[in-house]
């Protein structure tokens, strides 16, 4: 830790730096990548939408010993080998202490009645303890639409709250697009594993939003704090917004530890132990959404924005005056002439001076100086003779700090 901590004073100070700016175009063909990756996905294999929105068959059993996983799993076995395709994969899950869920895609009358016989038979159930719904594609559409209005009210916001902070509409376009650089690659790793899209999902398309949102906006505030005057401090914009990247990228990465531990605690418990359910599907959109939030803040957001602002005339004068600093910094003396036997005498008032024919007179010879005085010794009257005060002591005379102290 102790070496950690001082890479990040070292990041902080200036120091150590990595080149997140200089180096845009590396990490946009990274993410671009990333994202064709993510529509291929969403192209050949397409999103696995649950029963939430393309409708579906429901049956809720209740058990007298309790519900536990094991039980779960059981159902779903045996639902599952029933040989019925629409039935082939059902989504099993407890509900409560008491009861199982069991949700399968739509199903035909004769198809419902086996189903409901297997379930009676595994658990062992009466007829009593089971109920069956069915769900419409009509309530999955309703809530596709209250997602994607939901989606809209986020993103309007967004870009209020960035303008309203910064008052700079190239922030809100680079959050923006790293925003959509996080959706779209965490809706094409959906596609990829074949994990079901339900609310749950959208709840935590959301959150992502939300947290990629909030580490861009720490990312721009330190940016907007060491651009506010370039000529004070004698950098380029790109300098100053890449040394803001690597100041927070420290905390950046505390942040995202801190928050993808847990996250990947819940997508193991609901991947790989209970197998599916809501809790799966909410822990991969933040485990992911979050990877990518971190991502695009640090080699999306400010890259960009370093990006749109350099056609600037502030940017570019900027620009400018450093690489006339570095370059009279290179060769402190490449201005001085070089003098030659033929060298003009200038004066003030830059004007070659004629010499002229006549030599000047000689000057008049100057007298010594007191040594250590600043002034003119004057002239000595005579010979020095040996003094009768030579032999006597003389008196002294203390300093002003010490006199009357014993």
């Amino acid at each position: 830790m102790g070496k950690f901590a001082r890479l990040g004073n070292e990041l902080y100070s200036g120091k150590k730096s990595v080149d997140f700016v200089g180096r845009r175009w590396l990490w946009y063909s990274v993410s671009g990548v990333f994202v064709l990756i993510a529509v291929g996905g969403l192209y050949f294999k397409g999103v696995n939408y649950g029963i939430e929105f393309t409708g579906g068959a429901e049956y809720r059993v209740t058990l007298a010993q309790g519900a536990d996983q094991d039980s779960a799993d059981a159902l779903r076995e045996a639902v599952a080998g029933s040989g019925i395709d629409d039935a082939s994969s059902p989504v099993v899950s407890t509900s409560g202490t008491d009861s199982i869920l069991i949700q399968t895609e739509p199903l035909t009358d004769a198809e419902s009645v086996e189903v409901a016989e297997i379930i009676l038979e595994t658990t062992g159930a009466t007829e009593d303890d089971l109920s069956q719904s069915e769900i419409g594609p009509s309530w999955g559409a309703e809530v596709a639409e209250r997602a994607l209005i939901g989606l809209a009210v986020f993103l309007v916001l967004v870009v209020l709250f960035i303008w309203a902070y910064f008052r700079e509409w190239k922030m809100s376009l680079a959050a923006l697009v790293a925003l959509a650089h996080d959706l779209v690659i965490t809706i094409g790793v959906y596609a990829l594993s074949g994990f079901e899209v339900t609310p749950a999902t959208v709840t935590g398309l959301l959150t992502i939003l939300g947290f990629s949102l909030y580490d861009t906006v720490v990312v721009f505030d330190k940016v907007r704090e060491n651009t506010k005057d370039l000529r004070a401090t004698h950098t380029t914009y790109a300098r100053a917004a890449n040394l803001a990247v690597n100041q927070t990228l420290v905390r950046s990465i505390n942040t995202s530890i801190v928050a993808l531990i847990p996250v990947g605690c819940i997508l193991y418990v609901g991947a790989v132990q209970l197998g599916s359910g809501s809790l799966k599907d909410l822990a991969l959109a933040l485990f992911v959404g979050m990877a990518a939030g971190v991502y695009s803040s640090v080699f999306i957001a400010t890259p960009l924005l370093a990006h749109l602002k350099a056609n600037e005339t502030e940017v570019q004068q900027a620009e400018r005056r450093a690489k006339a600093r570095e370059r009279a910094a290179a060769d402190r003396y490449a201005s001085v002439p070089v003098f030659t036997d033929d060298l003009p005498v200038r004066g003030e008032d830059d004007e070659p001076v004629e010499p002229d024919d006549e030599p000047e007179p000689a000057a008049a010879p100057r007298t010594p100086e007191a040594s250590g005085r600043g002034r003119v010794a004057p002239p000595a009257r005579g010979p020095v003779r040996p003094s009768s005060a030579s032999g006597r002591q003389q008196p002294t005379r203390q300093t002003k700090s010490k006199r009357g102290k014993k």
